[in-house]
């Protein structure tokens, strides 16, 4: 996870977010790359020199492309998992703005949330 200011773009906080992920990926190789799914925003010079110091092969897929994929009929919308634990965070209150002075005291925060949300999630799959 890494918390930056709201008028950051996301393209420059790529490769903060690459080094922040804690699940340990397996080597790359030529048979069994690592692919890494992104939108037009991340298409640019930096952003691709980012992807190739990090081993991932891109998947840069225009707006317009997407839009024109159309759903097969009665099947369900997916949402992203970042969209859906962004709209779970948001129903903890104190994320909703942010009041801490300090960065660290607001990711342990977010931390915290994510821990109670996942905890929670465990906890129903095992009731059913």
């Amino acid at each position: 996870m890494v918390i930056a200011g709201a008028n950051v773009n996301d393209h420059k906080l790529l490769d903060a977010t690459i080094e922040a992920v804690v699940v340990e990926r397996p080597k790359p190789t030529p048979k069994q790359p690592q692919h890494l799914c992104l939108d037009k925003a991340y298409d640019n010079a930096p952003t691709r020199e980012v992807i190739a110091q990090q081993g991932y092969t891109p998947h840069i897929r225009p707006i317009k492309e997407e839009q024109k994929k159309q759903r097969r009929r009665g099947a369900k919308a997916r949402r992203w998992v970042v969209e859906r634990t962004l709209a779970w965070l948001s129903k903890c209150r104190a994320l909703l703005v942010r009041y801490d002075k300090h960065d660290h005291n607001y990711l342990g925060l977010v931390q915290l949330a994510c821990g109670l949300l996942w905890y929670r999630r465990l906890h129903q799959l095992e009731a059913a």
